[in-house]
């Protein structure tokens, strides 16, 4: 299954497997989906120059200009427009400033820093979350002088969890470590959970973890101590809603599946921004472009 996050916005598209619910069902092996083609120049009603109306689609505009804007009047608060963005309700300050988009996971984008607001506080509490999992509890493919280190939530049923580890080869060689938690999206116990326990207590967890995403899907049952409750729980706490999910160093949610050219591309311009947002401002900043 394909899930998108803020699809309508177009703000960060993402490939993933949805969770089943605990107690389900083990679910047949998706093969990925192909991502669908760029939508062409949206549309948009006419406004008046210079209104609130006309503010809350240059808002929209922003972020994604294909999309196509139904409607656009006045919101049910006061200090906001709102808007009907190809079936979905969308609020935007009065000034064009802030865009709120409500429903599953939510976002609040400030639209003149080009960033999701929301996310740079779950970014914080994700990174938190990750340093109580120890280094030596983590499945590790890294290049010899990484780039980028990023941790991606998997799991071994999971279409997409499988494509992207067939590409972890091409990861490395573009500069990405990538450090593998897990989160058996059928939920504790299943059968699935039991695959990724056999992995975890593999006397060689890459090459386990390597067979158990493989065509055939086989791994040696294994049982030991182990921390695949916790990495899921982390999972779930860190808003995990599919996988595979990708956090950069700082927590940031990068993407489901995201091919390796693309990863890298993003993580440099993360680290680029950072950067940029580290240096001393003897001057007013101009404002750089972010998720």
């Amino acid at each position: 299954m394909k899930r998108i996050l803020f699809a309508v916005l177009g703000a960060i598209s993402l490939s993933a497997c949805a969770q089943t619910p605990p107690g389900a069902a083990a679910a047949a092996k998706a093969d990925p989906v192909k991502p669908a083609a760029e939508a062409a120049a949206g549309t948009a009603p006419k406004v008046a120059a210079g209104s609130a109306d006309a503010r809350a689609v240059e808002a929209v505009r922003t972020l994604n200009p294909k999309v196509n804007i139904d409607k656009v009047g006045a919101a049910p608060m006061p200090g906001f427009r709102e808007a009907l963005v190809q079936g979905q309700v969308v609020y935007v300050s009065d000034d064009g400033r802030y865009l709120f988009l409500p429903g599953s996971g939510g976002a609040l984008f400030d639209t003149q820093a080009k960033r999701n607001l929301m996310e740079d506080t779950l970014a914080g509490m994700r990174r938190d979350l990750l340093k109580t999992i120890p280094a030596s509890e983590r499945i590790v493919f890294a290049p010899a002088n990484p780039k980028h280190t990023v941790t991606v939530f998997t799991d071994v049923e999971c279409g997409y969890c499988r494509k992207l580890h067939s590409e972890i080869a091409e990861y490395n060689r573009q500069g990405i470590a990538v450090e593998y938690l897990a989160f058996p999206r059928m939920g504790i116990g299943s059968e699935d959970y039991k695959k990724m326990v056999s992995v975890w207590c593999a006397a060689d967890r890459r090459k386990a973890l390597t067979d158990a995403k493989s065509d055939h899907g086989n791994v040696s049952s294994k049982q030991c101590k182990n921390t695949v409750e916790q990495q899921y729980e982390i999972g779930q706490r860190a808003g995990l809603t599919g996988t595979p999910m990708i956090l950069n160093a700082d927590g940031v949610q990068l993407g489901g599946y995201v091919p390796p050219a693309q990863l890298r591309e993003a993580l440099d311009k993360l680290a680029a921004e950072s950067k940029t947002a580290a240096k001393p401002t003897a001057a007013v900043a101009t404002p750089v472009g972010g998720l």
